[in-house]
């Protein structure tokens, strides 16, 4: 059955081959947005989505589980009437864009996730767990994360506009719920096996979902799994890397010939 709520979007291009982007845990839609001008709309149609707590559903209610998120994204696919679609998902949203795949393998064509977090959950170390669930209410514990996953080499002034946005466009109750649903839920046996074609995109400076990790997540569960890891580059591609970041999803995404 159909929720009566509606998932917030905005749609880029006018292509065949349908996307839907679903952002992290520090941003909404406007994570996406450095890359949204290079973007190939004859090739591609992209949705930009606002979970729940984010952006235009900030004040949305509701459980903040990335179970909820991809029952949301599919109620959104039907919709805008997708049968087949694909999906990109950055950090959290990687995960929500894997429980999709979970839930419903045959409609998803691709999968890029830009630093996704594995789908058997993150489990964080008590000293990281005091910063991150904290961050909801103490700017400076989101200003710190940013700066270490990013290799702290990123100018002070990115850092302090990076923060601004997050607290802008996220309620800090859904922030920190969501928190606990992508370090804690594990539905990786429900991708064991997967024959989906997936990419991951890790950056190298990123400490925290680096390459290794990815390897042994992700690139175990899909059969066509692939990885690349970008240079010069952390947590955050489409920020630190936009164009290299569009040249291999894109790149990714075409080799589908369906």
């Amino acid at each position: 059955m159909a929720s009566s709520f509606h998932l917030p979007h905005e749609l880029h291009g006018e292509g065949p081959h349908k996307v839907i982007a679903v952002h992290g845990w520090f941003a909404d839609r406007s994570a996406y947005a450095p890359i949204v001008p290079d973007l190939d709309r004859e090739s591609f149609q992209y949705a930009l989505v606002d979970l729940r707590g984010y952006g235009r559903a900030k004040d949305v209610p509701g459980a903040y589980t990335t179970a909820e998120g991809a029952a949301d994204v599919l109620d959104l696919a039907d919709r805008l009437g997708w049968t087949r679609f694909s999906l990109v998902g950055h950090s959290m949203g990687g995960s929500v864009a894997q429980r999709v795949v979970a839930n419903a393998t045959g409609r998803v064509r691709r999968i890029v996730g830009v630093s996704p977090v594995p789908a058997s959950g993150l489990p964080l170390p008590p000293e990281q767990w005091e910063l991150f669930s904290t961050a909801d209410t103490r700017p400076e514990h989101r200003r710190a994360i940013l700066d270490v996953t990013t290799g702290g080499v990123r100018p002070a002034a990115w850092l302090d506009r990076m923060v601004a946005r997050s607290l802008e466009c996220s309620d800090a109750k859904a922030f920190r719920a969501w928190l606990d649903s992508w370090t804690g839920d594990d539905f990786h046996a429900g991708l064991e096996g997967c024959t989906t074609p997936a990419l991951a995109v890790t950056g190298q400076l990123d400490p925290a979902l680096s390459a290794d990790l990815t390897r042994a997540t992700w690139l175990r569960w899909f059969v066509r799994g692939e990885l690349v890891d970008l240079p010069v580059c952390g947590h955050y591609a489409m920020d630190e890397a936009p164009l290299a970041l569009i040249r291999v999803a894109e790149d990714f995404l075409r080799a589908d010939a369906a």
